[in-house]
């Protein structure tokens, strides 16, 4: 006769079963979506410590003083003629953390960073944060950059399906042959183009600034008609070398598919064209065009600055050019980690959604 456990140690056991490593591997490969979400923002997480360390130790072995560039800033302003004693530059090394060897100043950096979101002073309008000085300029990046680069990515879409279906017509012709032609023209060089014909010539479209200054900003009709109008043609300037660039990318992932069985069953079974296109041939280019479109956000940030500059448009191109003249420290790694953490985030959210765009993507399996 052999003695039974209580139904309490029992409980206990099972509790310890459930909580092993071998219960956590059964469950993880029950879920196969969840274990793949884990790991890949496992992977997500040693990426972005990654970017932002290799990117603080790139800004600050930079050659130059910021500090002695403030003591400078000062004498010119408050005509601070005496030379700053040894304590005030103590105490400015010490609010812009470069006291300590450079690892030291990571730790505190980092510390700040995670912890408390606190990306130190600004140098360019001290003694305010840099993070206030970097959120000043965002929505005017983003309102005009990011919804730029959307429009791009619609039209491109939409009219490489069409030239890579229609591929034999005329129109679908000169189509191609314009991207061919205008897809690696820089932006800044069709905003100088823009600018003339518009601003100086016709005199229809402002060419600096990004309102008029007569206005007091504020969500009023008269406010936001003066951005729009301020924003055309830079934002032009993007939409249209960006829409040339996603029509090529577009018509060359629509060709090969063109020939497939599965469309020439579809159209045997009298479908539209239009369906055809929409349900069946432009799927297969959402996978690599959705991702590529994800990579490129992080250009939303910094990779139009000679756009900002030439309309005069305070956005973030136009503060890490001010910021890196005047050796900033904090906030060009302020631009630089909203960057990183912009694409990083996005094409893991890209990752996660995928397998749901298309279901032929089992990157769990």
């Amino acid at each position: 006769m052999t003695a039974t456990a209580p139904p309490a140690e029992k409980a206990a056991e099972r509790t310890q079963e459930s909580a092993s490593p071998g219960a956590l591997r059964a469950w993880l490969g029950r879920h196969p979506l969840a274990a793949y979400a884990i790991r890949r923002f496992g992977l997500y997480l040693v990426e972005l410590w990654g970017a932002l360390t290799i990117a603080f130790f790139f800004f600050r072995l930079m050659p130059g003083d910021p500090i002695q560039t403030l003591i400078q800033t000062l004498q010119q302003n408050y005509i601070y003629n005496q030379q700053a004693s040894t304590e005030l530059i103590a105490r400015y090394r010490a609010e812009f953390g470069l006291d300590g060897n450079l690892f030291v100043q990571y730790l505190k950096y980092m510390e700040k960073l995670v912890l408390h979101g606190d990306m130190g002073p600004s140098l360019i309008s001290y003694p305010t944060p840099a993070q206030d000085v970097i959120l000043r300029s965002l929505p005017w990046t983003i309102g005009l950059l990011g919804i730029s680069a959307v429009l791009s990515w619609i039209f491109g879409i939409v009219i490489g399906a069409i030239a890579g279906w229609r591929r034999e017509k005329i129109g679908a012709r000169i189509a191609t042959n314009l991207s061919i032609a205008l897809s690696h023209v820089p932006y800044f060089f069709v905003a100088l183009i823009l600018v003339y014909i518009f601003a100086y010539s016709l005199g229809m479209l402002p060419a600096r600034s990004a309102y008029d200054s007569s206005i007091t900003p504020g969500i009023t009709p008269e406010f936001i008609g003066s951005v729009l109008k301020y924003g055309l043609l830079p934002g032009l300037s993007i939409v249209l070398i960006g829409t040339f660039s996603w029509i090529l990318s577009t018509r060359m992932l629509m060709i090969p598919v063109l020939g497939e069985d599965y469309l020439l069953y579809a159209e045997a079974k009298g479908l539209k064209g239009s369906r055809i296109l929409t349900r069946y041939a432009l799927r297969n280019c959402y996978l690599p065009q959705v991702t590529a479109f994800g990579i490129s956000l992080g250009f939303i940030f910094n990779g139009n600055v000679l756009v900002e500059q030439l309309f005069n448009y305070p956005g973030l191109g136009t503060t890490l050019v001010t910021a890196i003249q005047q050796l900033d420290f904090n906030t060009i790694l302020g631009v630089t980690n909203i960057a990183i953490f912009s694409v990083l985030t996005a094409v893991l959210i890209l990752d996660l959604l995928l397998p749901l765009l298309d279901p032929r993507v089992k990157y769990w399996k």
